[in-house]
Parts: C-alpha cells; structure tokens; sequence
C-alpha cells in the first residue's frame, strides 16, 4: 500500500514538474499582435505592456455575465425557474382542490408578461429574452409529444372498440352545437372587436371554432391525475376528446386556408392525407409492431433495441402528422395507441418516459403558453359584458352539447355529465388556436384575450364540477342504502 501511494505522489510530482517548466518556458515566447483597431491606436506599441484598465474582480463579472447569457445557460435557467414556479402553483392550487396542471398555467401566466413582466420587467426580459423562447418552445414540444405517447398507450382499446359510434356520436355533437353558437355570437361581436380589413366570413368561423374545441392534452393530464384513464367516462372522453380535437383541426385548416385567399383545395387535401395517415397507422403499421416485437414481449425486460424501435416509431408518427398538419401531438398519441397491448411492455416504456416528460417537460409547455398569454386587456364594462356572453356560449354549448349527446347515446345521467365537464375543458390547446387566428390578424387584440380568460375559466371549472358530481352521487347513493 506504502508503496502505491509513493508511486503516485512521484507520478503527480513529475506531471506538475513538467507542466510547471512547459508553461514558464511558454511564458517567454513572443505575444503575436492583436489585428484590431486596438493596435492601430497604440502604434505598435508592445500589447504586453499596455495596462488594461479592468481589475480581475470586474474581469470576472464581467465574464460570469457573458456566462448568464450564454443560450445553453439561459435555457437551464428558465427550466429552474419554470419547475420551481410549476411545483410551488401546483401544491396551492391542489390545496384549493384543483388539478395541479391548473398550477402550472397559472405559473405561465405569473411568469409571462401578464404578471412579472408587469411588476419586474428587467428581471422578466433577462430570465425570458424573446429571442430566447423558440428553443423553449421547441423543449415543450418534444415534452407534450412523450406524453401523449403514454396516453394513447394507457388507452383500453376494448372500451373504445365497444363505444366507438358513442363516441364519434357525441364528439361530432359536442363540436357541432357549440360551432353554430359561436358563429351567431361573432354575428353580434363583429363590429365591435373584429379587426379592421378582417371579412365576416373568416372572423365567425374563428370565433365558432375556439368555442368547440376541447384541450385534449389538459383533459388527459386531468384524467391521469384523477385515475380515469382506464375508466369507461375516462376512455370515452379520450376518444372523443381526441375525435374532437382532429376534426377542430380540420375545420382550423378549412378557416386558415379561406383566411388566406380561399385555398379550400389544400385545406382538403390536408384532410384527406390525414385520414390516409390514421388508417395506414391501424392497419399496416400495428400489425407490423406486433409481429416485430413479438419475441421481446415475453421477457421482463424488452431491450433497448424495443426501446429505442418504439421511440423511433413516435418521433416518426408525430414527424409525419405535422407535416400533414394536423399537429404533432396527434401523431405521437396515435403511436401510443398502436404499442402491442402487453401490460409488462407498457408498464417499462411508460417508466422510462413519464418522469421526465411530466415533472420537467410537460410544465415547460405549460408554461411556454402562458409566456405568450397577454391578460389585462380589458378595460372597459362593455367588454366584460362581451366575455360573459362568450362564456355562456362557450359552457352551454360544450357542456350541454356533450352532456346531451352522451345521455342521447345510452349513458346514465352521472355519466353524461363528467363527460360534459370533462369536454368542456379547453385550456392550452384553445390558446394554441387562439395564438394562431391572432398571427393570422383574424382575432383583435380585446377578442383575443376575452377568449384567453375563457379558456381558463373553463378549465378551472373542470375539477369542482367533477367533484360536485361525484358528491351528489355519493349522497344519493347512501341515501338509497339507507332506504332499502
């Protein structure tokens, strides 16, 4: 032992020794002189003698500053601070007895320009620099994409199989009722916030179209959280939620395309690659995952290569989706839905995925959003007055439409109103939406945020109603038992 330690002090003495002599021998060399107009002003003056008016404690200031906006520090920084924010909205907001996704909009929102960018905005623009948020964006991307990969793989095929024509039934409705309604409310909305140079046409169908949407993403996170997903109302709202969710991109890209010049052609075009894409996904690429991965779905550890070909097959899924144009996150949740059923399979993919995307990723799409979301606009009664009207609007059509609908299709009562509140739900997607009709100058600015507030009125509305629900039927429930 002796010995090995005196072998490494010697091996460590001679290897100072020699970077000891190497760099004093390389301290004598000649300094080359620096071509800049430094030089020119010093007339070949030795740079080495010149004093440089920086002490070394400025010097290093100055350094960690150049450091601090450094792009990769910069991104490390705001994911810190995005988590920290997500994490302390959350627990209050699961104090209040909501959902703690409703926590992480609202720490969008309180970090955005809304709130921080209001009380502090020197501290906002250098945590959040606009050139700064498309590398945010692009990170939220990649989080929602994982995990609607473990929501289409969390999804029970069998129910969905059972209740498929309830489901296209009333997401067909729950699009349908709330569309008309809006439309009719952009008739009296027009003149009053409809941008200038902005056609009725265009404008009605935004404003129809933002009312109907439901937040698939949202809904999905609020259905985990719960413990839904693998209930009937659970996979029921998935289905249409997702049904509902295609056919609103659908009818987005109908409006985007009579926004601009009335290319209807390429708006069916779109449409028609996507069902070609859904149906090629179901019957070519799922069979063809089943018998690949046959072999592997014995053991209890698939492999990495069944790893890394199931990753492969996402990014591909959601790679082609938006390519169509019907969003990537749709392409990621129709490969969750192709995985081979095994449970064991299931359960290791989903380990390897859902920490990472839903405690660090997932609130960085949340709060990318509400980075975006401008809320104060409305300053005068009329427009309040407006809001409320798009509220009533957006609830009694989505709410009622879908609660109906169910009821219509066979569903108790209990039943049809969860899947009601659970369809009313729109959030983040909503602002997507709502963020693309305000680029296209389809939405004013007022209109605009009427329908921000909205979407989180809606949303916060989701979690009450659904205890609300499930007390009443607990109370009947008793109350029958107490009777027989």
């Amino acid at each position: 032992m002796k010995r090995l330690f005196f072998l490494n002090v010697l091996v460590i003495a001679i290897l100072l020794s020699g970077l000891y002599v190497v760099i004093k021998k390389g301290e004598k060399l000649p300094v080359k002189p620096v071509q800049t107009q430094v030089q020119t002003v010093l007339q070949d003056k030795d740079v080495s003698k010149v004093a440089v008016p920086i002490t070394g404690m400025s010097q290093a200031l100055g350094q960690f500053a150049e450091n601090a906006k450094h792009p990769l520090s910069l991104l490390l920084l705001q994911i810190l601070v995005i988590i920290v924010a997500s994490r302390i909205f959350s627990l209050l907001l699961m104090l209040l007895g909501q959902q703690s996704v409703i926590g992480e909009i609202l720490a969008g929102i309180f970090l955005g320009p809304s709130v921080m960018g209001l009380l502090f905005p020197d501290f906002f623009h250098f945590i959040f620099p606009a050139n700064s948020l498309g590398t945010l964006q692009f990170l939220s991307q990649i989080g929602l994409a994982f995990f609607m990969f473990i929501i289409g793989m969390e999804l029970d095929l069998k129910i969905i199989r059972s209740k498929a024509r309830d489901a296209l039934f009333v997401s067909n409705v729950s699009i349908a009722i709330p569309f008309v309604l809006g439309v009719g409310l952009a008739y009296y909305l027009y003149a009053d916030y409809a941008p200038s140079g902005v056609g009725f046409l265009a404008f009605c169908l935004f404003i129809g179209i933002s009312v109907s949407i439901t937040a698939f993403p949202v809904l999905a996170r609020i259905l985990q959280e719960r413990n839904m997903t693998k209930t009937p109302v659970g996979s029921m709202a998935i289905v249409c939620a997702a049904t509902d969710d295609v056919s609103a991109w659908c009818i987005l890209a109908v409006v985007i395309a009579i926004a601009k010049a009335g290319a209807i052609a390429s708006a069916l075009f779109t449409i028609i690659l996507a069902m070609v894409f859904v149906t090629l996904m179901l019957l070519v690429v799922k069979p063809f995952l089943a018998k690949v991965f046959s072999k592997q779905l014995s053991k209890e550890d698939p492999g990495k290569l069944t790893v890394a070909f199931s990753f492969l097959t996402l990014l591909c899924s959601a790679y082609i989706a938006e390519l169509i144009g019907i969003h990537a996150l749709f392409g990621s949740f129709l490969a969750g839905v192709i995985m081979p059923q095994n449970i064991n399979f299931k359960q290791k993919i989903t380990e390897k995925l859902e920490d990472v995307s839903v405690l660090v990723l997932l609130p960085i799409f949340f709060a990318f959003t509400g980075l975006r979301t401008q809320i104060g606009l409305l300053n005068d009664s009329h427009a309040w007055v407006a809001f409320g009207f798009i509220l009533l609007v957006a609830v009694g059509g989505k709410f009622g439409g879908s609660t109906f609908a169910s009821k219509f299709a066979g569903q108790s009562w209990k039943n049809s109103i969860m899947l009601g509140a659970l369809m009313n739900t729109r959030g983040l997607m909503e602002l997507i939406v709502l963020n693309i009709g305000y680029d296209l100058g389809i939405l004013s600015p007022q209109i605009f945020a009427m329908m921000v507030l909205m979407a989180l009125a809606t949303t916060l509305m989701t979690g009450p109603c659904l205890n609300l629900i499930e007390w009443i039927s607990l109370k009947r429930e008793v109350a029958r038992h107490r009777s027989i």
